[in-house]
């Protein structure tokens, strides 16, 4: 048997010492399948694994930095002419109550911290969408009403946002 009292002490020192490594890594440590190491993390120990939400203030170096590498982006791109077409959109949405969905970061501990992130159901953001091509930067685009607050993006919006702005930028 697998699970023995050894085995399981082995993965609750493991897992005390570096409670942020995946239970891949975790069963190589300590020499165990993955299987046995999470039926140990769970039946054994209790433990589960817990998400921490990370937020990062931006400042002007950030700023400095980001207009640094969207300038350098489309030199990349023509580098031996091979890309001379290519073009990327994406849009991002900003909470204007500084919440940030961070989904990629989790923890094993035997009890939930009970840590409130808080945010509300519908909290005021902004959506700005930017492209990009070989040839330069297209945006940033601002989804806002004519007074300047921001609006929700609708596929209506969008069509209107690629036919008035984007069509217009990729002309000229």
């Amino acid at each position: 048997m697998v699970r023995t009292l050894e085995n399981v002490d082995k993965v609750r020192m493991a897992v005390v010492k570096r409670p942020r490594r995946s239970v891949k890594r975790h069963s190589a440590a300590v020499g165990l399948t993955d299987q046995s190491v999470q039926r140990m993390l769970h039946k054994d120990l209790n433990f589960h694994l817990y998400k921490i939400a990370i937020v990062q203030e931006l400042n002007d170096r950030h700023m400095a930095n980001r207009k640094i590498s969207s300038e350098q982006l489309p030199e990349m791109l023509n580098d031996g002419g091979v890309i001379n077409t290519l073009q990327m959109t994406d849009e991002a949405h900003f909470h204007l109550s500084g919440y940030v969905n961070e989904q990629d970061y989790r923890y094993w501990a035997p009890e939930n911290p009970q840590e409130l992130h808080q945010r509300h159901l519908h909290s005021e953001r902004l959506t700005v969408w930017c492209g990009i091509a070989s040839f330069g930067v297209l945006g940033p685009y601002f989804f806002e009403d004519n007074e300047g607050s921001a609006i929700t993006v609708t596929p209506e919006r969008y069509v209107a946002m690629l036919r008035n702005f984007c069509e217009p930028e990729l002309r000229h």
